[in-house]
């Protein structure tokens, strides 16, 4: 595992401090490693949310109307709920 030295001001390296004397993690890298983690996890949901709005709007505007939209979908669980 590499080493990689961090500057953090005071308030930061004590509430860092704080969460690995918690118990919750057994040292201040622990604390460190799982935030990292949870943000590279949120950076992936907000890539793959990007993707769903880029595709939708790529898609182009329906000419149905929401009613419609709506009757179709109905259509399609009822259809999928009687194959099952």
């Amino acid at each position: 595992m590499a080493t990689m030295n961090i500057s953090l001001p005071d308030p930061m390296k004590a509430w860092v401090e704080e969460q690995a004397k918690s118990g919750r993690y057994a040292n201040a890298s622990d604390v460190v490693r799982d935030l990292i983690r949870r943000e590279q996890v949120k950076a992936e949901k907000i890539a793959h949310m990007q993707r769903l709005v880029d595709e939708a709007r790529a898609g182009g505007i329906s000419e149905k109307t929401p009613r419609e939209i709506f009757e179709e979908v109905r259509a399609e669980f009822e259809r999928r709920k009687g194959a099952a």
